[in-house]
Order: C-alpha cells, then sequence, then structure tokens
C-alpha cells in the first residue's frame, strides 16, 4: 500500500529526480507515493526565491501532460527554518567554532534546522518518510556526508520517521541524473534552486568535526521537538539558552 512522501526540495536537479521517481514509483528504493510532499526550507539566507516555484510548476505541467493516468497528489510548501538556524549557529558561532577545532560548520547546521523542520512536518502530516537528494558527486560539503547522513536517519527513526538517501550512490556521475531527467522530459540543466549566500562558503571541516558537533546538538534537538510536539512553546524557545554556559 503506497503512503505519502516528503522531499526536501530545493528545485534543483536532484530533488526534482526525486518527485518524479516518487509520482512514477521509477525507482527501486522509492515506491509510488500516495502524495508527494515537497518541503523546500527558507533559512533566511537564499537569494531568488522564485526559481524554486517555477521550477516546480513547470515540472509537474509536464509530468501531468505526459503521464497516462493522474498523478498522486502533490503539493509544495514552504517552511520557514531560520529561526532554528540562528539558534544551532549564527546566534553563537563565536562560541560553538572553537569546540570543533576552528571549523566553519555552518552549512551543516543549516541542514540540521532544514532536516529538523521537515521531520516537524513529517509528524504533523503523518508522513512516515522524508527524502533527500543528497549525492556522492557532492560529499565535499559536509552535510553530505556519512557522518551527518547516518545521524540524521538514526535522529529522525527514533521519531518513527524513516530518512533515507536514495540517489546518494546511483547520482555519483552528472550524466546519470541529466539521463533520468531527460527521459522524464523534465529540465535536466541550470538548477532551480534557490542560491544561498553559504553554500559556496569555504571550509575544511571533515567528518570527525561533523559528527561531533552533531553529537552535542542532536540531544538539544531531540528535546526541542518534544516539547513542541507537547505544545510547550517556551520550553522548545529556551531549549537552546544553556548552550553558551554549558561549554563556556
Amino acid at each position: 500500500m503506497s503512503e505519502p512522501l516528503a522531499i526536501l526540495f530545493s528545485g534543483g536537479s536532484d530533488s526534482l529526480a526525486l518527485y518524479a521517481m516518487a509520482l512514477s514509483g521509477s525507482h527501486r528504493d522509492i515506491p509510488k507515493a500516495s502524495a508527494v510532499h515537497l518541503v523546500t526550507l527558507l533559512n533566511g539566507m537564499s537569494r531568488f526565491p522564485h526559481f524554486t516555484e517555477n521550477r516546480f510548476q513547470t515540472a509537474r505541467e509536464l509530468l501531468e501532460k505526459q503521464s497516462p493516468v493522474p498523478l498522486p497528489s502533490n503539493v509544495r510548501v514552504e517552511l520557514d527554518c531560520g529561526r532554528l538556524f540562528q539558534e544551532l549557529w549564527l546566534n553563537r558561532y563565536e562560541s560553538l567554532m572553537p569546540r570543533y577545532r576552528g571549523k566553519n560548520l555552518v552549512c551543516v547546521a543549516c541542514k540540521l534546522a532544514m532536516h529538523t523542520r521537515t521531520l516537524l512536518y513529517c509528524l504533523e502530516h503523518a508522513i512516515p518518510q522524508m527524502v533527500a537528494g543528497y549525492t556522492l558527486k557532492q560529499s565535499f560539503y559536509p552535510e553530505q556526508t556519512p557522518a551527518f547522513m547516518e545521524r540524521m536517519q538514526a535522529f529522525s527513526e527514533n521519531f518513527g520517521v524513516k530518512t533515507a538517501f536514495p540517489v546518494y550512490e546511483d547520482f555519483s556521475d552528472t550524466a546519470i541524473s541529466r539521463h533520468f531527467l531527460e527521459d522524464q522530459g523534465l529540465p535536466s540543466s541550470g538548477g532551480g534552486e534557490r542560491k544561498c549566500l553559504f553554500s559556496q562558503t569555504c571550509t575544511t571541516a571533515t567528518e570527525e568535526d561533523t559528527g561531533k558537533y552533531l553529537d552535542d546538538l542532536l540531544p538539544l534537538v531531540s528535546d526541542y521537538i518534544r516539547k513542541r510536539r507537547e505544545g510547550d512553546v517556551a520550553g522548545a524557545a529556551r531549549v537552546f539558552s544553556g548552550m553558551d554556559a554549558e561549554k563556556g
């Protein structure tokens, strides 16, 4: 029996491919979904916000015209993770960086905020699985490494939601993703994602640095989610307030 699925959707080629796969069931690890929720995250530091919506609307129209049967319900939602991003890094990077060998983990913190906000959305809408289009060809980003992905999988499993990265190996070569998208009649280049101010920021952070940061922060994030789910809005807002004194 098919189930609803959430996709972290930037509008780039990899998340666009996941969208097509979820609608058609054309990937062995992505069963055809009963409904597809494309979740675009707003971190407050992105430019060209219309790109992602335009890519979604174009792709949906093309896929609907080509499909011999009605497509499953599919919607795009925008969720704000900016405040959480501030709590996890921006508000306290001066105190956090020395704990992790002075490494720039801004993108790791941003992706942690994105996964957390998407997990909350899945819990609120009874969606049992979320997927992201991380790929081996982009493993130079600290957040697209096993240290990050394995922790995100375990983190979401604790709340009964499966997280998967089904094209990590498959799309290790750009030509493969382009081949798939063109087979679906979809744009295969010229990414439709927002352009993030941090995405090209230089970092020499290792998987060890990424793992240590996540091991420190994930218990707090779990507490944040539980308080949100319990309706303890004040408690959720205060979860991160003791971080500076804790290891200062």
